[in-house]
């Protein structure tokens, strides 16, 4: 039985988590004795699985800064990690035989230059030296080292595993000297049990009379692009009838994080947006829901916007379709991978005029809904399967360990 520990530099809300989670209690299925160790877990705000005692979720610096004075973020959770993997090796006393590491790299010299080197898995999501703009030289001389160190410690790792063809082929644009790695793809799966149970009454106040609901969940993060739902809804606004629009309700549904500045302005910024544009009354916006509130929320809605432009893979679309909900998505990035264009929604252009005639085409035809809904079910069962996610990461794991 081989023993797996997970290094994260964050279990909170976010596909990254949810891909951990899911892929720790994968393992145990199979019988791996599992440990996640995380720099920073606040059981306020978390997925519930996380608290599962199975998981084992231990915590280790979270004394240190997540930023000095507002900056220096990446300095700041590289050495965070760096004082997770030196403590679970030199301080814990564990024993384990494959480390499944992500999103932060700089971890893994501990793990491999240490008196007894570990069997790394490395799981990337994208690489983080694209995800920071470099509009000064002084941004550019700080993120010089950084990335140097994010290439050449990624090279350490025994086994890279990427979450899409998409990110694959920018893993080998970006990392020019990890050129003889092919990183194999593992698609992310859903927790379908907690998709398929009935949750119970959320307390979450919708506006009543509405009868179509566009629903988006992502984090209040700029990257994410959630300006693109609410411009979308102003020029869907001119393109119906009154009757029609007074039915059209869009749902913004997010992770926040009160510690970010980013969760907080940008929350302030389409609040105001929407009152410009005349939306207020149009949109609801929830903060940091739970589980079952998402659940919820899916199931109420009519279909699930995702804005953000070549995002890595996403795991909301799937989770979107597998509640049979047609998909309205950026034609760019993972999604591109997920959904199936006019099948199980659409993939435009990320205008708001594109996305519009869209949301038109679907707040119009409630067939064209229910038949798009069905062949995404279809396609998340088929292509996306836990069972596959957890086939796959079973053998590396095995394979790693002996």
């Amino acid at each position: 039985m081989a023993s797996v520990v997970f290094l994260h530099p964050d279990l909170g809300i976010g596909g990254a988590e949810r891909l951990v989670l899911d892929a720790a209690l994968a393992l145990h299925r199979r019988g791996c004795r599992v440990q996640i160790w995380t720099a920073h877990h606040d059981r306020a705000r978390c997925f519930a699985e996380s608290l599962d005692p199975v998981l084992g979720v231990r915590c280790a610096g979270d004394w240190l800064p997540r930023s000095l004075l507002g900056r220096g973020h990446a300095v700041c959770a590289a050495l965070r990690m760096l004082f997770v993997a030196f403590y679970l090796v030199f301080l814990s006393g564990e024993e384990f035989d494959v480390v499944f590491c992500d999103q932060v790299s700089a971890c893994l010299p501990v793990l491999k230059l240490c008196r007894r080197p570990k069997r790394v898995l490395f799981y990337c999501h994208f690489p983080d030296l694209l995800l920071s703009q470099r509009r000064t030289a002084l941004k550019r001389l700080y993120r010089w080292p950084l990335d140097w160190l994010e290439e050449a410690t990624t090279g350490l790792a025994d086994l890279v595993l990427v979450n899409s063809r998409f990110t694959a082929g920018v893993f080998k644009r970006t990392f020019r000297s990890l050129s003889h790695l092919d990183p194999d793809v593992l698609y992310p799966s859903l927790n379908l049990a907690a998709l398929d149970k009935e949750p119970p009454a959320a307390d979450l106040q919708l506006p009543p009379g509405k009868q179509l609901f566009f629903l988006s969940i992502n984090r209040f993060e700029r990257k994410k692009n959630l300006v693109l739902a609410v411009e979308a809804l102003h020029v869907l606004r001119a393109r119906l009838a009154w009757d029609d629009w007074e039915k059209v309700h869009l749902v913004l549904a997010g992770g926040y994080d009160p510690r970010l500045q980013e969760n907080v302005d940008y929350y302030r910024e389409l609040q105001e947006l929407a009152g410009q544009l005349q939306l207020s009354d149009d949109v609801t916006f929830l903060r940091s829901f739970s589980d079952d509130q998402k659940v919820w929320l899916l199931g109420r809605s009519s279909c699930v916007l995702y804005t953000p432009s070549n995002e890595h893979f996403g795991i909301v679309p799937l989770e979107a379709m597998y509640a049979r909900r047609p998909v309205i998505a950026a034609n760019s990035g993972g999604p591109l991978e997920s959904i199936q264009d006019r099948v199980t929604g659409f993939l435009c252009q990320p205008s708001p005029s594109c996305f519009a005639e869209a949301m038109e085409k679907l707040v119009r035809s409630p067939e064209l809904r229910a038949k798009m809904g069905e062949a995404g079910r279809t396609r998340v069962l088929q292509t996306f399967s836990a069972d596959a996610f957890e086939e796959q990461l079973y053998r590396y794991i095995c394979t790693l360990a002996h």
